[in-house]
């Protein structure tokens, strides 16, 4: 039997990050803002955090949020958001960049411009997922002491969780890349008849502080990521083909990754009731058949991850009582 939203957050008092995620235009953000504003009402301190470069959480809160800093709902006590700005991050991330190839080139002595490397590494389609990554990590990093719990909406979740995903692998990278950065520091300390500055070249090299501080990151995003008992992955659908087909592609991404699933969340449901008015339309008859046959199939392949049912809304939601209006329907 399947155990639903209300049930499975009461047997997690530990819960501290969650995100929404699926197929684009399934309702990640409005089921994020529910998921954060009934937080907010039991009395949670929560920060509700928007991924999508096409922010949002202005609109469904009506209300001028400032791009890239927390900003306090009015109306409502104890719910923060932040929809995070990547420019930032990815000037930074290329001033790193050109610095470390700076410092590679000055003993490789290759006469190449930096700029070129730096061109080339930056118009790679990850460069901004991977700082928008890193703007998620250092949030839940460096607010966790200040937030009771976070919650994400993010549109890049398939990066999201490749990254997290192949942790593992890129461990192994790291740790690697540090061994080799110390063998060539030891060698060079060596052939210039220096033995006892070696540890000490070693704990100055620039190049070995970014390989340990990345390492650092990555062990800790790592270990928030995937702790079954503070971190949970919910994945919005409607009740149609494609976008089931989706959150099933990225439920076996995620298991398979170790990365705890907190269940399905299915939005923009029919109720029968409506349709059984003399004023409904053929077409809306149709959509509830067709979706009588989704949710038929979700019941048969996923019905232990199903948490909640999101009614269709006869018009858009918007505002603080209509996201409130999902939070009940989330939380029934």
């Amino acid at each position: 039997m399947a155990t639903s939203y209300r049930d499975f957050i009461q047997k997690k008092p530990n819960l501290k990050y969650i995100f929404t995620g699926g197929k684009g235009g399934v309702g990640k953000t409005i089921s994020a803002a529910a998921i954060a504003l009934d937080f907010a009402r039991k009395g949670k301190r929560v920060l509700l955090s928007s991924l999508n470069p096409v922010h949002s959480l202005s609109s469904l809160f009506d209300q001028n949020l400032p791009g890239g800093k927390v900003a306090k709902i009015e109306g409502l006590d104890g719910l923060w958001v932040c929809e995070i700005e990547i420019t930032e991050t990815v000037e930074r991330y290329k001033k790193e960049l050109k610095r470390k190839i700076d410092f590679f080139l000055k003993y490789a002595d290759i006469p190449v411009k930096t700029e070129t490397f730096v061109e080339i590494a930056t118009t790679n389609p990850s460069f901004e997922e991977s700082a928008q990554f890193d703007q998620m990590t250092t949030l839940m990093i460096e607010k966790q002491d200040e937030f009771d719990v976070m919650v994400f909406d993010t549109a890049a979740v398939a990066n999201a969780v490749r990254l997290i995903g192949l942790s593992k692998l890129y461990d192994l990278w790291l740790s690697r890349m540090i061994e080799s950065r110390k063998e060539a520091l030891s060698l060079r300390m060596k052939l210039s008849f220096r033995k006892e500055k070696i540890k000490e070249e070693i704990s100055k090299d620039p190049l070995m502080a970014d390989l340990l501080k990345t390492k650092r990151r990555t062990d800790a995003a790592k270990k928030l990521l995937t702790d079954s008992e503070k971190t949970a992955f919910f994945f919005i659908t409607l009740p149609l083909a494609l976008p089931i087909a989706v959150v099933e592609r990225f439920i076996t991404m995620v298991s398979s990754f170790d990365i705890p699933v907190g269940g399905i969340i299915v939005n923009k449901v029919i109720l029968e009731d409506i349709v059984e008015k003399e004023t409904t339309t053929d077409y809306l008859r149709n959509a509830y058949n067709q979706q009588e046959t989704h949710l038929n199939y979700i019941h048969e392949n996923l019905g232990n991850l199903l948490r909640a049912n999101i009614s269709l809304f006869e018009t858009e939601i918007l505002g603080l009582k209509a996201v409130e209006e999902v939070a009940d329907m989330i939380t029934i």
